[in-house]
């Protein structure tokens, strides 16, 4: 029960990693307020691991007045923060940067990276109370870059620079800051996009053989690691941007 008590507030619950966060800090014995856009994700996330000491709250966390209102309805149900978890974001488009529209970096830039400052904006004389944690999810492409990813990848790389600056900012409060990185999860979206690519076999091949140790995770892989990086067995980490890959970023196997 590594986060016993522990409030937490977690962006983008419901599914993919997040939706691993939730179970995984569930059975570790905290409380969470899961925030998503989707609410009928929401519900069956708050199904799964039990509405007794959960809440779940629908809001769209690039928009400011949505993620003020998430933080006083957690504050109003709990009292307190202890750990929030940005976890929500968004991958498209696939494209190189001169092809993506304005819009739609707006849109990943807002949701990924813009999020973050809210969150921290509303959630920050919580955290200071309680001597907090923040925890980012970031990816391996913010620090090894991706073809045909320009906008994400500048987005994590973003939220990369930001967790060092945060941490170092919010230290003086005894509030630690990290980023946890992943290569490839399977996930919802990366299911879909092994469905759409022309061959399947040489998708999945190359999607496992990226990892050094041989497999492309399940996200509960990374709760794990998330659980670590909010408990106090990390009291002494911050400002650590933490690769669960496989060893994708050590280098060319071949």
């Amino acid at each position: 029960m590594l986060l016993k008590n522990k409030v937490l507030f977690l962006t983008g619950g419901s599914s993919g990693i997040g939706y691993e966060c939730a179970k995984s800090y569930a059975n570790e014995g905290a409380f969470i307020a899961i925030v998503s856009n989707n609410d009928q994700e929401l519900e069956r996330t708050l199904v799964e691991i039990g509405s007794e000491n959960h809440i779940t709250i629908s809001c769209d966390v690039s928009v400011e007045e949505e993620v003020e209102s998430a933080f006083k309805k957690t504050l109003q149900h709990y009292g307190r923060i202890d750990a929030i978890h940005n976890n929500a974001g968004i991958v498209t488009p696939s494209l190189m940067l001169h092809e993506t529209t304005s819009k739609e970096w707006d849109m990943l830039v807002n949701v990924n990276l813009k999020s973050i400052y809210f969150t921290s904006k509303y959630g920050i004389e919580a955290l200071k109370k309680s001597k907090g944690t923040i925890l980012n999810t970031s990816s391996l492409v913010g620090e090894i870059g991706q073809e045909m990813h320009a906008a994400y990848s500048a987005t994590k790389g973003g939220i990369n620079a930001l967790t060092k600056s945060m941490a170092l900012d919010y230290a003086k409060y005894k509030i630690r800051v990290n980023a946890v990185c992943p290569a490839w999860v399977w996930t919802p979206a990366v299911k879909n996009w092994i469905s759409l690519q022309p061959d399947e076999k040489i998708a999945l091949d190359y999607i496992n053989s990226i990892h050094p140790l041989g497999y492309c995770p399940e996200g509960n892989v990374i709760a794990d690691a998330c659980v670590f990086l909010l408990s106090e067995k990390s009291r002494f980490i911050t400002g650590c941007i933490l690769p669960v890959s496989g060893g994708a970023e050590l280098g060319y196997k071949r």
